[in-house]
């Protein structure tokens, strides 16, 4: 029997609380704590990233080593849990790709950060559910052929949103429009995530974070002092932030935040890896189920009867289209391996006569065999 780690059961529980936990600690650290640093805290969430994969990569190197001298002992950890990783060398193009994509997944944590900081939790969970139909849209725009099912899945979704967003539900003008960025942003990046992971790279999740990170690390802290969240978190440090004389509390939800971004990744891989496409869409369904039922308890969010019918429909559409996208990526690659076990199986049978009938004919030679 698998030990505890190793349960998928085990892995989809850390991933699921590790998503609902960043979303309510980054929008407890603006609400209740007074870190108003939406792109600050992108950077401590990029470092702690940058740093956690650093610690990965340097912990497989000495397994590797120490494997390599024997053969007969056990991998560490990291190798346990999530297989052998490879870096990469990536060449111009390849590092043009990594820079264009980290200024992408940096402006769509840093958005993010700051849509939670103007709008609602559950305004925000609402919204992110139409990022599958702009994705849609940016794939036909590619070239890229989406089934109609899955094209009309989304209908209900924007439906959902309408509802939801009618009329007061936390949020303003502001919000709006940094929401609406967000999910754009979110969409981009999914769809070239997508193209470094199975492209032309095809480089390993954590290969990807450890190549990205440090990027976007940067990129946020340039836009944090940009900001001015740098000096003012400067002037506030001996008065209201200090650990040590003040209070433990802003960092501490701060540090802890970026910390569970950091395992957030690790857990998601992990779930990737012992459980199914399907099982994970619903774990993501139920996620976004349990984010808006405790985001409106804590925070004391008031719903009126046509946003809360609306979140309904959202839930109910985003199930609905995750069914959809799995039922088609699982037929494809059922068909895909069919017809490959076909070839092969063809293939074998070719070689088999082919021997009967030399076999069959030894004064016949192989090189002027007529195919």
């Amino acid at each position: 029997m698998k030990a505890v780690k190793d349960s998928a059961t085990l892995w989809l529980v850390v991933w699921m609380v590790n998503n609902i936990g960043v979303t309510l600690l980054n929008k407890a650290s603006f609400k209740m704590v007074d870190f108003k640093y939406p792109y600050f805290l992108s950077f401590v969430h990029m470092a702690c990233n940058a740093l956690g994969s650093q610690i990965v990569f340097r912990s497989i190197a000495v397994d590797n080593r120490r494997l390599s001298k024997d053969v007969s002992a056990s991998p560490g950890i990291f190798q346990r849990w999530l297989g052998k990783i490879a870096r990469k060398e990536l060449d111009g193009r390849g590092r043009r790709f990594i820079l264009a994509f980290s200024v992408v997944f940096s402006l769509n944590i840093a958005i993010g950060n700051v849509s939670l900081r103007h709008v609602s939790v559950n305004f925000n969970q609402v919204m992110r559910s139409l990022v599958p139909a702009i994705t849609i849209v940016m794939g036909l725009a590619l070239g890229k052929s989406i089934s109609l099912r899955r094209q009309l899945a989304v209908v209900p979704v924007i439906i959902g949103v309408a509802m939801a967003c009618f009329g007061d539900m936390s949020y303003t003008p502001l919000g709006f429009f940094y929401t609406v960025c967000c999910i754009l942003l979110a969409a981009l990046k999914a769809v070239a995530s997508g193209e470094l992971l199975t492209g032309s790279l095809k480089l390993h999740p954590v290969d990807l974070l450890g190549h990205m990170a440090p990027l976007a690390m940067v990129q946020c802290l340039a836009v944090s002092i940009f900001q001015g969240e740098v000096s003012d978190i400067m002037r506030r440090w001996e008065t209201e932030l200090n650990p040590f004389t003040v209070s433990a509390l802003p960092l501490g939800v701060v540090l802890f935040s970026a910390f569970c971004s950091f395992t957030l990744n690790i857990s998601s891989l992990m779930a990737n890896k012992l459980t199914s496409p399907l099982t994970l869409c619903i774990a993501a369904n139920v996620k976004q189920v349990l984010m808006i039922v405790i985001s409106t308890i804590v925070f004391n969010i008031e719903i009126e009867a046509l946003n809360g019918a609306g979140i309904l429909v959202v839930l109910f559409g985003s199930a609905q289209y995750s069914y959809i996208s799995v039922k088609e990526k699982m037929s494809a690659g059922g068909a895909t391996t069919s017809a490959d076990s076909k070839a092969v199986s063809s293939n074998e049978r070719g070689d088999e006569e082919e021997q009967k009938e030399l076999l069959a004919s030894p004064l016949k030679s192989p090189e002027r065999r007529e195919d």
